[in-house]
């Protein structure tokens, strides 16, 4: 499941998912990173280049990853679901791997940064328990539902290249770091 219906507002209202770096959307960088899913789940508007995608909106629109995450977990059939954010441009299907088998028997894994903050848009989670724990959750913060359900906290190392999973592009310093790292010619957005 792939979160992409926020507002944008710190690179100013724009489509955030749709930014391109090393040539592609962001959104399509994520989705590559779940090659193997059995559905692809987007919550957020629709767009092209993404075939397999099934949209769904939240209700309201815009109105945040909780109701999000509800809208799109009621489409998922699988045990398993990763839990992500559509601007991950480092994000590769290896990581998702890694956070899986690293859950074992836990309700789920997510990454934390090189700082030691949890990335809740970076994780993956067993349905059931999710589900359970969104049925009875009235908050709107990610932390309030997930941290609850002690999921193993995965640390990677950071490579040379900075190319780390969880790092997202909220801003225009994101985007332009992003994209030094993954140059194209063909990056206007």
């Amino acid at each position: 499941m792939v979160l992409a219906g926020g507002g944008a507002r710190r690179l100013g209202g724009g489509d955030k998912p749709g930014v391109r770096v090393g040539g592609l959307p962001l959104i399509e960088r994520v989705v590559a990173a779940v090659p193997d899913a059995v559905r692809l789940v987007v919550v957020g508007p629709e767009r092209p280049g993404l075939p397999r995608a099934e949209f769904v909106r939240e209700d309201p629109p815009g109105g945040g990853p909780v109701p999000a995450l509800r809208t799109g977990l009621a489409r998922v059939s699988a045990p398993w679901v990763a839990l992500l954010a559509a601007d991950l441009p480092f994000l590769l299907s290896g990581h998702l791997t890694t956070l899986l088998r690293a859950a074992g028997p836990r309700p789920g894994a997510v990454l934390v940064d090189d700082g030691g903050r949890e990335q809740w848009l970076t994780g993956v989670w067993r349905t059931e328990t999710l589900a359970r724990a969104l049925a009875a959750y009235e908050g709107r913060s990610l932390h309030g539902l997930l941290g609850p359900l002690d999921p193993v906290r995965l640390s990677l190392a950071v490579g040379d290249d900075g190319r780390v999973p969880w790092f997202d592009c909220d801003t225009f310093d994101d985007v332009s770091d992003a994209r030094k790292r993954i140059p194209s010619v063909t990056d206007k957005r």
